[in-house]
């Protein structure tokens, strides 16, 4: 007897029994990433650029065989919970307006810093009490807040002593919260030593020290959308916690840069968040429900929505967290993002779509996939414009 099953233990017991060959192989031949839009670049078909593909598809064989997934027990109950979450939405108007369902968050009064030491770098480990809720009768609420190492806000900290100087702030991505990992996804090394920025490191909830899984991010995208909006809702609710407190002690100017999840990140505190100086959102996965559709084989996105999990209804759900549904406070000119043309995480359709909505500002579509920003030279040039344009450099 076949056991009930969501689509993500499917492919987890796939990719452990040796089908993970056959996956990336339909993958690379029917996944296709291509943008029919005659203002982006099309793509090079070229030795380089399949390579690039294959990075992703082994990033995506990874994620798929140690993800932690929804038991096929709790589906009825999820299912039942974005039913009275749409409803709870609506009464509350969250819908008509979704920038009231963010509420503007103080500094936090007390912290800890503690100095420690990556590598070669020293740094000031940050930590505060979140101090997020979700609203009051909304659901999944009690469930979140049982979380307890998520309840503290972590950061890295690196800061030059003697006159305040402008600040970066890096979201990091899924799977990251690390050190190890966040300092080289940002190059944190040029932003503090050869450009002589601060560099503020946020930790998303449910990662690296705020996790209760076995990897940093488990239970963000474990199919409990109710999660996953708590998760970019305290998200953004401790951004703007370290960006009152920095400001408090003399922050003259403050930018943002996310990648993937935190590019995400970063385009809906941009369209929350007053004052700051610029946002460059770097392969961003603005639409969590049409991420679903680009990675759910079709077969199984018939399972998901007989469950009660149709697009449809996952979009409604978190269409309070999407930037597309609010309007950047960024100026134009302070605006840019970056997308790979055949990145196969996060589609490059996302930063297309976040790209006309923000009125086409400037933009890098590259040659590559979403691991390879890190060695992309379009990338790194339109973050110099970014500091340039702010005058932070």
């Amino acid at each position: 007897m076949v056991q009930q099953s969501t689509w993500m233990d499917w492919a987890r017991g796939a990719l452990r029994v040796g089908v993970a060959p056959v996956v990336m192989g339909a993958r690379l031949a029917f996944h296709d990433t291509a943008l029919d839009d005659p203002e982006v670049p099309e793509v090079h078909d070229a030795w380089s650029t399949r390579a690039k593909i294959l990075l992703d598809e082994i990033a995506f064989a990874t994620e798929i065989a140690s993800a932690r997934v929804l038991p096929a027990s709790q589906l009825a109950r999820a299912s039942a919970e974005q039913d009275q979450a749409i409803a709870f939405l609506e009464e509350g108007g969250y819908y008509a307006d979704p920038e009231s369902y963010h509420l503007i968050p103080s500094a936090p009064e007390r912290v800890v810093l503690d100095r420690t030491r990556h590598a070669d770098i020293s740094y000031r480990h940050l930590r505060f009490e979140s101090g997020y809720e979700p609203h009051a009768g909304e659901p999944g609420a009690e469930r979140w807040q049982a979380q307890v190492p998520n309840r503290t806000a972590h950061a890295w900290l690196l800061r030059h002593r003697g006159e305040e100087r402008p600040w970066v702030m890096c979201v990091p991505g899924y799977r990251m919260g690390s050190p190890i990992m966040d300092f080289a996804a940002f190059r944190v090394r040029w932003l503090y030593r050869t450009l002589g920025l601060n560099v503020a490191v946020p930790v998303l909830p449910l990662h690296g020290p705020r996790c209760e899984g076995r990897r940093g991010g488990d239970g963000f995208f474990t199919g409990d959308f109710l999660d996953t909006l708590h998760a970019q809702a305290q998200a953004v609710w401790d951004l703007r916690r370290l960006i009152a407190w920095l400001r408090e002690r003399g922050a003259p100017a403050i930018g943002i840069h996310g990648v993937s999840l935190g590019g995400y990140t970063a385009a809906l505190l941009a369209s929350l968040e007053e004052g700051l100086e610029y946002v460059v959102a770097g392969i961003p996965a603005i639409d969590v429900a049409r991420l679903m559709g680009a990675h759910v084989p079709g077969p199984l996105q018939k399972f998901t929505e007989a469950a009660g999990f149709s697009l449809e209804r996952i979009a409604r759900v978190m269409w309070p967290v999407s930037p597309l549904a609010l309007q950047p406070k960024v100026p134009h000119a302070g605006r840019h993002l970056y997308a790979g043309l055949v990145d196969r995480l996060t589609p490059p359709d996302h930063a297309r779509d976040l790209w006309v909505h923000w009125d086409r500002p400037n933009a890098c579509f590259y040659q590559g996939g979403h691991v390879s920003f890190l060695f992309d030279a379009g990338v790194r040039q339109l973050m110099l414009d970014a500091l340039r344009g702010a005058r932070f450099i």
